[in-house]
């Protein structure tokens, strides 16, 4: 354990900011998994601006990669045009 006070501080800000970008991760995946399972194709195009935009906010923060949030918008754009 470390014994700096601002080892200590840093400790306690990665592991809040750790806790934080879980929890955004986690929210997009339950995003993305919805819109994957959505058949309605009103419903899904009508989701699919927020969950890009939840993407490019993953990315603006550093969560994910830009390449991997281009490629996941670009596979859900193509599900919901393949939507009947």
């Amino acid at each position: 354990m470390a014994n700096h006070k601002s080892a200590l501080k840093r400790i306690r800000q990665s592991e809040k900011k750790r806790l934080r970008n879980r929890y955004y991760h986690k929210t997009a995946r339950t995003a993305l998994k919805v819109l994957r399972n959505e058949e309605n194709k009103a419903a899904a195009t009508e989701q699919l601006p927020s969950v890009i935009s939840l993407l490019d906010k993953l990315v603006k923060k550093n969560i994910i990669h830009k390449n991997k949030a281009a490629n996941l918008k670009s596979k859900l754009t193509k599900h919901v045009n393949n939507l009947a």
